[in-house]
């Protein structure tokens, strides 16, 4: 298959928000450029954009990562089969996990329950499926006709297959991520600021012989930022991992989406900080992913905004990139109601023209060449 990725660029503006905390509390921060940053962890953002996919997918489509893989395992052997009993279907269930080689221990927080592997284990739903299917057929004498363990390696979920799954001790049943994604950088320096804030009793306020004190007091820290975000797909990966054409175009489009109009919910119910991006840049490219964060390291200065000036900073960035490496982009792909500035990149347009635009592309791509990998 002809060497696709897919990059997207993101910038996007944050009004007083923690999205992203430390383990004080404090807004995640990091030195770039020589001025601390606002940051938020490809962590957080991957996990917002794979809560967004169950919005467009099927669940069949999507994986569960937990410790309680027994659980899961054993409720879906009683779905299949109504007639086996808890106790039953755990043991089945432990022991088809026994197959495929996860560990298991006793559940930490009710050590009556059904037990837990020792490490949180991503599974597609489909593999749950064929698990349960697998422990059923060998029933209580364990007779497995097939290699359990290719059960846990094969149709894969696309959280799975964008994301990856590491298995500790069992590194053949790994799954390389086709997507990766950066930690959001502010394009400028922030500070940090603290919120102080009262909460009233409201009894104790109705009571003349009480102090007028309020019930409680705090602080939360907050800051406010306009951010660039990057993140690749390597669409070879992906259809590897996926196996099926129309699932890989399915997967770039909803993962563009999803991660494009979600956002972490730290502190939402405090700040309600939900925004938009102001411009977006879509590029498939036939050479290298390439991430524009370096027009960013020289922080911005300015008193009258920064969402225009990043913008030219991107574009400015990219045209200079390109000329200086010879690097090209197949296609390109712009939205947002500051992207203007990119116009010299590739014509504007509605950001729900440009899923279906990218996956036509990405289906062309994907040619009989690739047949030994898609089928």
């Amino acid at each position: 298959m002809t060497r696709t990725y897919i990059d997207v660029h993101v910038l996007q503006t944050v009004p007083p928000s923690n999205l992203n905390r430390d383990d004080t509390g404090s807004p995640k921060t990091a030195f770039f450029g020589g001025v601390r940053r606002a940051r938020v962890s490809s962590q957080a953002w991957k996990r917002a954009a794979r809560k967004a996919f169950a919005d467009q997918l099927d669940p069949s489509s999507l994986g569960v990562r937990s410790r309680r893989v027994v659980e899961l395992i054993a409720d879906e052997i009683h779905r299949i089969d109504p007639s086996v009993d808890g106790s039953r279907s755990t043991t089945l269930a432990e022991q088809v996990l026994g197959k495929v080689g996860v560990k298991l221990k006793a559940a930490r927080a009710k050590p009556e329950a059904p037990k837990e592997s020792e490490f949180l284990y991503f599974l597609s739903r489909r593999q749950i499926e064929n698990l349960a299917e697998a422990a059923l057929a060998a029933g209580d004498e364990g007779n497995y006709a097939t290699d359990v363990k290719k059960l846990a390696d094969r149709e894969h979920s696309v959280d799975i297959a964008l994301f990856g799954r590491m298995v500790a001790d069992q590194t053949d049943l790994n799954v390389d991520a086709a997507c990766q994604v950066a930690h959001a950088l502010s394009v400028h320096a922030v500070e940090d600021e603290s919120d102080y804030f009262t909460a009233v009793d409201d009894h104790k306020a109705a009571d003349e012989e009480e102090d007028a004190g309020a019930g409680m007091i705090g602080t939360v820290e907050f800051n406010s930022s306009t951010l660039y975000r990057y993140a690749t797909i390597d669409l070879g990966c992906l259809a590897r991992n996926l196996g099926d054409r129309d699932a890989v175009r399915r997967a770039v489009e909803v993962f563009l989406d999803s991660f494009v109009t979600s956002m972490p919910t730290g502190k939402q119910n405090t700040f309600a900080n939900r925004t938009l991006p102001d411009a977006i840049l879509v590029q498939v490219r036939d050479d290298q992913p390439v991430s524009y964060v370096g027009a960013f390291e020289e922080a911005i200065v300015s008193a009258d905004g920064r969402v225009r000036k990043a913008v030219q900073r991107m574009a400015s960035h990219a045209g200079e990139l390109a000329a200086a490496y010879g690097l090209q982009p197949v296609a390109t792909f712009v939205a947002g109601p500051a992207a203007h500035g990119l116009a010299e990149l590739g014509e504007r347009c509605p950001w729900p023209d440009v899923l279906p635009a990218v996956g036509e592309l990405v289906a062309s791509r994907l040619t009989a060449e690739g047949a030994a990998v898609v089928a």
